[in-house]
């Protein structure tokens, strides 16, 4: 088992990032379907369990062309769908992804906690001391290039380039988080993303979960600079404006898996 924690600062104020983590999820999985793979959503719906209440979502990703080759040679087709459970109560968030042909060997847990800080806080989750000295933390800067892979690259999503109309926030120049603070206009936060990966399977263990964390930085990384660029599409939505657009969006899908090709599959996100 190989535990990370991702920190990830926005010029966001933590009540704006919940309408604009919703939209831009909505959006990037139109993307990531078409072909019969892609993203199908089972069930979008409010739920309250032990004093929690929030949003529960079931998606499957179908990704049978979108995994490592050395896996696909081992498991079969049917064993490349991957169920995404996930319990939204805002701004803590809890993701689950499983797999059902390896059952309890494979496990990528997503715990999120959205606080209006840099990043400084300690052992956000409440770990105990052992198990927080074995996680290795991150810190994302969505305006490093050097983050990005070269691949992934996209002018149009690159916040040293864009300035939002709306807001005024943008272009994010190499000091920007240091000047956050200072700057009474522009709000700030940060996604402190405990990701926990288990794959166990003799020879490959190691291997697999190295993969799968690098995989989650870079999709953090994408996701959060494609939230920044996106603000003038969303910063003016309310939560009714994001669940029409979701069930929308759910329908969309649907069509998308069977008519579309393939568009590729770059995201499993909270």
């Amino acid at each position: 088992m190989l535990i990370k924690e991702f920190r990830v600062i926005l010029p966001i104020s933590v009540e704006e990032y919940q309408v604009g983590q919703l939209y831009s999820v909505a959006e990037a999985s139109k993307n990531e379907t078409g072909g019969g793979e892609g993203v199908e959503v089972l069930k979008n719906e409010p739920y309250e369990k032990d004093g929690e209440k929030g949003q529960y979502t079931h998606k499957i990703y179908h990704l049978q062309s979108k995994v490592p080759s050395f896996v696909r040679m081992l498991a079969p087709a049917s064993a490349l769908n991957i169920h995404e459970k996930a319990w939204n109560a805002y701004p803590y968030c809890r993701t689950v992804i499983t797999n059902e042909y390896m059952k309890d060997n494979f496990l990528i847990k997503i715990e999120t906690w959205h606080k209006p800080d840099l990043g400084h806080l300690e052992n956000v989750h409440g770990l105990d001391a052992e198990t927080w000295k074995k996680v290795d933390v991150v810190y994302i800067d969505i305006a490093d290039r050097c983050q990005v892979e070269p691949k992934d690259y996209k002018p149009e999503e690159d916040p040293c380039k864009f300035k939002s109309v709306k807001t005024g926030r943008g272009p994010l120049g190499p000091d920007w988080k240091k000047e956050l603070p200072n700057k009474k206009d522009c709000p700030h936060m940060c996604a402190y993303k405990l990701v926990t990966v288990k794959f166990k399977w003799w020879g490959l263990q190691n291997k697999v979960e190295n993969f799968i964390q690098k995989q989650e930085k870079r999709l953090f990384t994408n996701f959060h600079r494609q939230l920044f660029c996106w603000i003038d599409k969303w910063i003016e939505l309310n939560m009714e404006d994001i669940r029409r657009m979701e069930e929308e969006t759910r329908r969309e899908l649907d069509e998308m898996r069977v008519k579309d090709p393939v568009k590729g599959m770059v995201a499993l996100e909270d």
